[in-house]
């Protein structure tokens, strides 16, 4: 175990999840956090976020709904495909998968058509498409809200098999509260950080800490 864990993480990435966990631990501190009231790998999960984004506070907006870093751990161990809203985030996701499970990881822009359809986006629309070749995937989705309301659309008409989990963080100011809102209301597995902040870097961090913890948890039998 051990020796896995050392081929996935570097000195430099260690001890800055050492000073993450100290930071969060100091009570006089303005993101002092409790680590404790989640689950280890959930714990994973927000380190990993904060080590990206270099931002403490993100602590206080990262929601996970019951069970779902279970679900994320059971489909990827399992070889589920990864489809993500960017190239940015499949290319930041492709890596970890190659050196554990193998996932596919596919940006639904590859089923877009050249232009967006009138009153929706490129992602939207290949959204639709990627669900259906790759049912019961791990979606990220880190810029495009329209692709997340989509998918809840879909899924919600039973158009589409419910993906294993669903890493909702589109970024910016148009339609991004009202996705996230809707998505937590849905019963989808899922992780979320309410508010404007995301993006690719940070839905692809959480998918990268879900599959190293898969992974180790695998070389541990």
């Amino acid at each position: 175990m051990a020796e896995a864990r050392a081929s996935f993480d570097h000195p430099i990435f260690s001890e800055s999840i050492r000073l993450i966990r100290a930071a969060l631990a100091d009570p006089s501190a303005p993101h002092a956090f409790h680590l404790e009231v989640w689950s280890p790998v959930e714990q994973d999960v927000l380190l990993r976020l904060i080590h990206s984004s270099g931002d403490l506070s993100l602590a206080q907006d990262v929601r996970f709904s019951e069970g779902a870093c279970v679900a994320g751990l059971q489909a990827l161990a399992a070889g589920a495909a990864i489809l993500t809203d960017t190239a940015m985030a499949a290319a930041a996701v492709a890596p970890m998968a190659r050196r554990t499970f193998g996932n596919a990881v596919h940006s639904v822009l590859d089923w877009a058509p050249p232009q967006a359809p009138e009153g929706s986006t490129r992602a939207a629309a290949g959204m639709a498409q990627a669900l259906q070749a790759h049912p019961g995937a791990v979606v990220l989705i880190g810029s495009a809200p329209t692709a997340l309301e989509l998918l809840l659309d879909q899924v919600a008409a039973g158009q589409t098999a419910p993906p294993a989990l669903v890493i909702g963080m589109p970024v910016g100011f148009v339609g991004v509260a009202e996705s996230k809102r809707h998505l937590a209301q849905s019963p989808l597995p899922q992780i979320r950080l309410e508010g404007s902040r995301g993006g690719a870097g940070l839905v692809g961090a959480a998918v990268n800490a879900l599959l190293r913890r898969a992974w180790l948890d695998q070389a541990a039998y």
